[in-house]
């Protein structure tokens, strides 16, 4: 399926470097490369060596974004097509992306005004409905709510692949699970996906990551201790081991012990089935990454150490949600190429967005892990420990670290895409801007998970 096309860039850059916008953005629509297409359709989950493939299921249904002014669905389908605005309708105001200067480029989409918030109750609290306050004083940019649609068929499939395929949680979690709102989470994130299925690829991959850090470091079980053992038993679902025919059934096996486990092995075969191998390469890394988070983080808790602000900011570039963003063009349908995505104004970019989002998520989940047993390191705390000041100064100075790596992501951003006019680069930004929106969009409206302190 083709890319969607762009609209007209709006770019405030300066002159000499929004010269190339206009044709670099007409372009994008017929060079980004398909993922489908250039695979010659999605062929069959690898199987990881030594692991008896899974049983093949029915093909889920491609379900693409129409254009404007599409009919509607036969009744005969049960899952109408997500509603997208077509390229360039309309002249409201382009959400989801950076505002600052040299910004509006890389927005991907036109969308209308968000609708009015519904009035908040328990109910669409718990399916991350409501419009919950925004922290004030934070930079960010609103989205419109997540289409509807899309949102109840990622919501569907994701159950029925955490239930039915993966055994992942018990019937006691079902409500926490449901109030996770994951399909919402992610339909807010990714507005270019063209299908449900790519959707789905993003979606598979953040329950099974929030899977192994609730079970192996957080509240369901998890713990400090032994914890490098189980991350690292659990990467080997995501980077297959290769060791002896004597010893590679028992790995296999091993895949199958647990949960988390489970996730993974299930969320990356999907994952690798659509990827390239530079993409699937990149995930992987991203991954040890985040797993080396853990363990810092895992360290300090043993030690009863508060670290240094430095120090927890520098976990924090880690242990965040970089795998997210870095699978934009995955989920897109396209691909960035190794080179453009290994360059280090590249990487800087996409460090900014993990490091801003995942503020985002100790300053919103501020309150929720206070009242939870024990002691929970988050900017706050630690600002507070460190620095001797008040829990609200020490809250609000987050807020002003959080808005100086937005500006910073928005600035590195802003000029790579200046430097580098590259479709598959303009889009890959795009992408990441838009993961930085509807992460703090699902933050800030999950009343179900989140709620603010009373600081102001």
């Amino acid at each position: 399926m083709p890319a969607p096309e762009l609209p007209p860039p709006q770019s405030s850059l300066p002159e000499a470097a929004s010269r190339f916008g206009a044709h670099v953005l007409a372009e994008a629509a017929s060079r980004a490369r398909d993922i489908g297409a250039a695979a010659g359709g999605l062929p069959r989950p690898p199987v990881l060596s030594g692991v008896a493939a899974p049983a093949p299921a029915a093909p889920p249904s491609v379900i693409p974004a129409p254009s404007a002014g599409a009919t509607a669905p036969a009744a005969s389908v049960s899952v109408p097509s997500a509603s997208v605005p077509a390229p360039g309708a309309g002249t409201g105001r382009v959400l989801g992306g950076p505002t600052g200067l040299g910004t509006a480029s890389l927005r991907m989409l036109r969308r209308d005004a968000p609708p009015a918030p519904p009035a908040a109750t328990a109910e669409a609290g718990a399916q991350g409905g409501a419009q919950g306050k925004v922290i004030p004083g934070l930079y960010y940019h609103p989205i419109p709510e997540p289409d509807p649609v899309r949102v109840e068929e990622v919501s569907r499939r994701i159950k029925a692949w955490a239930l039915d395929e993966v055994s992942l949680y018990p019937d006691d979690w079902e409500e926490e699970f449901d109030g996770f709102s994951v399909g919402r989470y992610m339909v807010g994130c990714h507005p270019d996906a063209p299908t449900i299925d790519h959707l789905m690829l993003a979606t598979r991959l953040m329950v099974a990551e929030n899977a192994v850090d609730d079970c192996y470091c957080e509240d369901h079980g998890g713990s400090p201790d032994g914890l490098g053992e189980r991350l690292l038993l659990a990467h080997t679902a995501l980077d297959s081991l290769h060791t002896t025919a004597e010893y590679q059934p028992q790995w296999a096996e091993s895949l199958h012990a647990d949960a988390p486990r489970r996730a993974y092995r299930s969320a990356m075969e999907y994952f690798a089935r659509a990827a390239g191998p530079s993409q699937a390469d990149r995930l992987r890394h991203d991954m040890a990454r985040l797993h080396m988070g853990y363990l810092a983080e895992a360290a300090w808790a043993q030690m009863d150490h508060v670290p240094e602000v430095w120090e927890y900011l520098a976990m924090r570039q880690f242990n965040n949600f970089r795998p997210c963003p870095t699978i934009t063009d995955t989920v897109g349908g396209y691909e960035l190429p190794a080179d453009l995505h290994a360059q280090p104004a590249m990487q800087q970019v996409i460090a900014l967005a993990g490091n801003a989002t995942t503020i985002v998520n100790d300053l919103y989940s501020y309150t929720k892990e206070l009242n939870a047993p024990g002691r929970h390191l988050n900017l706050p705390v630690v600002i507070s420990e460190r620095e001797g000041v008040s829990d609200r100064d020490a809250y609000l100075k987050s807020v002003e670290i959080h808005n100086e790596l937005m500006h910073d992501f928005e600035t590195a951003a802003a000029s790579l895409a200046a430097e580098s006019p590259v479709p598959s680069v303009q889009r890959f930004l795009r992408g990441v801007a838009a993961w930085v929106d509807g992460n703090h969009h699902w933050h800030q409206s999950n009343t179900y998970r989140y709620s603010l302190p009373d600081f102001w």
